[in-house]
């Protein structure tokens, strides 16, 4: 069965790399043929955290908000303590007092994300972000550029960022983007897993929940009719499939590893956002608004260092006792700036600050737009220009001398 060493790429046959020694080794039949690959960062927030302080390498680093809020991301030494992602920071400290609690910065985590996207395009243009830490690539054709099969290529680009960016990744190949997908998320971390052929086998006796775009609902929904698993999904004839809706003959073709979507470079993040849970309830309109602002500037940072616009706005609210109020906004005009943002939101916060006493606020851009469409102005708004250039001032100075250089009077 064709196989290669992870640490070198030397062919194998037996257990170990002939040439290093090494037992990191990828075993396949379709290997060599496959092409569609899987990117997906290893605990990314908490591995660029980590590479800024190696004193930190072995120990549980959790990336997440103040005392109330959740937990974004932790390494794997903080899970061996049963820290897991959007758990409440509280339990986190329970679970591991020792723990280095880190706030995000959303600003390296863009910049580690464009680094590495630089590298996934070096190898082929067919690149698609999922998300910050995650990326789908199309490496059909390029042996010959590479001079090596799709596996070899991205093994390769594996240890390249390892090496040069102290992030490691976790690989999954396959005949199409859902297997690639499931494939990156076995092995993890440093993983590299492949989806052939087998793959509907494989998979027949997991949970219907591990398939992307099944969520809770959807899940109780199976389980009242008696499927639980890929494999009795997968099972089901096309008049049983409509039982589940419109969407059911989809569910099933994707419970059997069918996948006809192509990789598609311009389809980006659909939306971006910034939260903040508060250290105590908050029900007064002006101590909303004035963590409302603060999220408008993070929000402002976050489109333009990812070259997007809010073309509207979602604002998301969680009260004390845990329920969700999201309202939403198209904008006349794209823009990036936070006090246009702040404009409009404050309008939607407005009409939920009744005296309800709110744990959590957000704001989110959606739709979203190219940059090159914000802050234009026009004839009748001559504002918006002069609110742009200062934008870009203030951007300058923080640039130099950091984020506390300057401050509008309302933050």
């Amino acid at each position: 069965m064709p196989a290669f060493c992870r640490n070198c790429d030397t062919a194998v046959t037996g257990l170990a790399c002939p040439a290093c020694g090494s037992v990191r080794i990828v075993r396949h039949g379709q290997v060599f043929s496959l092409s569609i690959g899987h990117i997906d960062c290893d605990a990314f927030f908490a591995s660029v955290e980590k590479r800024g302080h190696p004193e930190w390498r072995d120990l549980p680093v959790i990336v997440g908000g103040g005392a109330r809020g959740v937990v974004s991301t932790c390494c794997y030494v903080a899970r061996l303590y049963g820290v897991r992602s959007a758990m409440p920071i509280f339990k986190a400290r329970q679970l591991c007092p020792q723990g280095i609690f880190v706030p995000p910065d959303m600003r390296k985590y863009a910049a580690a994300s464009r680094q590495i996207r630089a590298m996934l395009e070096a190898l082929t243009p067919l690149v698609q972000m999922q998300s910050i830490d995650e990326a789908v690539l199309d490496l059909r054709g390029t042996e010959s550029l590479h001079k090596a099969p799709p596996a070899i290529v991205l093994n390769r680009l594996a240890r390249r960022v390892e090496a040069e960016l102290g992030i490691t990744i976790s690989i999954g190949l396959g005949p199409n983007r859902l297997l690639a997908k499931l494939a990156a998320e076995r092995g993890k971390p440093r993983g590299f897993y492949v989806f052939g052929d087998e793959a509907a086998a494989v998979l027949a006796p997991e949970k219907v929940g591990i398939l992307p775009g099944i969520g809770p609902a959807q899940v109780r929904r199976l389980e009242a009719l008696g499927i639980t698993t890929l494999g009795q999904l997968a099972a089901l004839e096309p008049h049983a499939a409509l039982r589940l809706g419109e969407e059911g003959p989809m569910l099933v073709a994707r419970a059997r590893g069918e996948d006809a979507r192509a990789v598609n470079p311009g389809r980006e993040s659909k939306s971006i956002s910034a939260e903040t849970t508060f250290a105590t309830d908050l029900r007064e309109p002006a101590a909303l608004e004035g963590e409302l602002w603060r999220l408008c500037e993070r929000l402002g940072r976050r489109l333009r260092a990812e070259n997007q616009a809010a073309a509207g706005l979602v604002l998301k609210l969680k009260t004390a006792q845990f329920i969700t109020r999201t309202r939403s906004q198209r904008l006349p005009n794209p823009t990036q700036l936070p006090e246009t943002m702040f404009e409009a939101a404050s309008a939607l916060l407005a009409r939920e600050a009744d005296g309800t006493a709110f744990r959590l606020i957000g704001i989110g851009a959606a739709p979203l737009a190219g940059a090159a469409l914000a802050d234009k102005g026009d004839l009748a708004d001559t504002q918006t220009p002069r609110r742009r250039a200062r934008q870009e001032a203030i951007d300058s100075l923080r640039a130099r001398f950091g984020e506390s250089a300057i401050r509008r009077g309302r933050a």
